[in-house]
């Protein structure tokens, strides 16, 4: 998947704005729109990002529940997973490259947290409900848990 940085933008805005139709919203814009979301807000979205998907799920008909919707751990996860990216780039850098870097890395398939989580762990009641430590292996960047 190909973005520009105008659809990366459009991305990140109809989901805070919770106007994103629902076929839009895939794994690679959830990160396109994170990437864009950490380059122009970045200062509190371990707190703020959690109550906008939450909000965005329920304004596409969806439900956040036990078994569907928001997922903290695998949120917090790629959030620190693409802070760590954008921090790394050349400066200079647009959201069009930085997203095409960022799906070609091994966050560009869904099942990248299980590198990490076994899935009974990753799927559990516990890990979408809160912030739940890895099992197979530390990440390379994990989640500051600071509620700034």
């Amino acid at each position: 998947m190909t973005y520009t940085a105008q659809e990366i933008a459009a991305l990140a805005e109809g989901l805070v704005a919770r106007t994103l139709p629902k076929d839009r919203w895939t794994h690679a814009a959830h990160l396109a729109a994170t990437l864009r979301l950490v380059r122009t807000r970045d200062a509190g979205l371990e707190r703020d990002l959690p109550g906008i998907i939450q909000s965005y799920n329920v304004s596409v008909g969806g439900v956040n529940d036990d078994a569907s919707g928001y997922h903290e751990t695998i949120t917090q996860a790629y959030l620190a997973a693409i802070r760590a990216l954008v921090a790394a780039l050349p400066p200079g850098t647009d959201d069009a490259e930085a997203v095409a870097r960022l799906l070609a890395t091994p966050m560009g398939d869904k099942a990248w947290p299980l590198t990490y989580w076994s899935r009974e762990r990753l799927f559990s009641v516990e890990a979408r409900r809160g912030w739940v430590e890895p099992d197979l292996t530390a990440l390379e960047h994990p989640p500051g848990r600071s509620e700034g």
